[in-house]
């Protein structure tokens, strides 16, 4: 089922952006902010925890596409499900993914969460490569969005929400061990990764997965996702969180990083997939490796982290329309095709930036 019309809910760096590549692939975007917002897209102001707002905001959409901290989804995917609208978000978040997995099943437009980066981009690379061998023995997923040029001893710049990283630092990670489905602390699996020459550290953190897990599960003897970092960063977290007990105060913990390491233009991220198995009987290794830098977008350069997560999404969309994928029902990001995905209008940015270094 085509669908034109569709509303973009969090007018911040990665929803305006979002907006943007909508209107550039010829959808009509309703941006809507709980700020007032100049925009060359339509808007509207609106409490967006307000249910009976929100709904008759989303009246005359047929598409919603959240890009709000992840405690509103369930608000925001229950009317768009009412309405019988299609539904994406950006979401990490274990336990409103599952309740959106839950509205799918009597949904009349397709809920798709956890389109952006890490879930989202990063499982539809990993499942291309597992499809390029006959058995797979195991996959891992790395991402890191970094400063380009690191000061200090943590090395980073929250350049990502605030709640977001603190959520991947604290709660627990599922992974496959040896076949069987574990949930393991996040910060934990230290492991040394190089990428064009840069030394990075990377440590487990939650729902970067997805439903990965569900999927894989006796299928792969070995799946885990971990955060890159500079070295020497999750030993400070882990001191900040534990010892500190800063885990008891995770909003203090969000405000008090971002305080002390704001955002910065110049950044970089980070992915590294890789996947073992057989092929012919014999045992090989597939990686995709990339470092995507800032892109010039609509005439302004966006940084790594917000145009990799918006386009993510919006490539999704984008094959949603023309048919690629289902209209109705639950999306698994691992079921997304790559090289159609890579086609789409907006999707083509991912072969261009990592080539962008100074763009």
């Amino acid at each position: 089922m085509s669908f034109n019309k569709i509303a973009v809910l969090g007018l911040g760096k990665v929803g305006y952006l979002a907006a943007e590549l909508l209107v550039e692939s010829g959808f009509t975007v309703t941006g809507i902010d709980a700020r007032e917002t100049t925009a060359p897209f339509a808007t509207k102001t609106v409490d967006l925890s307000d249910t009976a707002a929100l709904k008759a905001a989303l009246a005359g959409q047929e598409a919603v596409l959240s890009c709000l901290p992840y405690h509103l989804n369930i608000g925001v995917s229950t009317v768009a499900h009412g309405l019988g609208l299609h539904y994406f978000d950006l979401t990490e978040d274990v336990p409103t993914t599952k309740h959106i997995r839950d509205l799918a099943e009597t949904a009349q437009g397709l809920m798709a969460p956890q389109c952006g980066l890490a879930p989202g981009f990063v499982g539809i690379v990993a499942a291309d490569l597992a499809n390029q061998f006959e058995t797979v023995r195991s996959i891992k997923l790395r991402v890191g969005a970094l400063p380009q040029n690191p000061t200090g001893l943590l090395g980073y710049a929250f350049n990502w929400s605030p709640e977001g990283v603190v959520n991947e630092y604290l709660n627990d990670c599922e992974v496959i061990e040896e076949g069987v489905l574990k949930t393991v602390s996040a910060m934990e699996w230290t492991e040394t990764i190089f990428i064009d020459g840069i030394q990075l550290e990377a440590f487990t953190t939650s729902g970067g997965l997805g439903t990965m897990c569900e999927t894989y599960l006796g299928r792969i003897e070995n799946l885990d996702y971990k955060t890159m970092r500079y070295p020497g960063h999750v030993k400070l977290m882990n001191f900040f969180f534990h010892e500190l007990l800063m885990r008891e105060n995770r909003a203090e913990a969000g405000r008090i990083l971002t305080n002390a390491k704001p955002p910065v233009d110049e950044d970089v991220v980070y992915v590294h997939v890789a996947a073992e198995g057989r092929i012919g009987g014999q045992l090989r290794r597939k990686e995709f490796v990339r470092s995507y830098y800032p892109i010039e977008i609509g005439g302004k350069s966006r940084t790594a982290i917000a145009w990799t997560t918006s386009a993510s999404v919006v490539a999704v969309i984008e094959m949603v329309r023309a048919g690629t994928l289902p209209a109705k029902g639950f999306l698994k990001q691992e079921d997304i095709p790559l090289t159609p995905y890579l086609a789409t209008r907006t999707g083509s940015y991912y072969q261009i930036g990592h080539r962008a270094r100074h763009a």
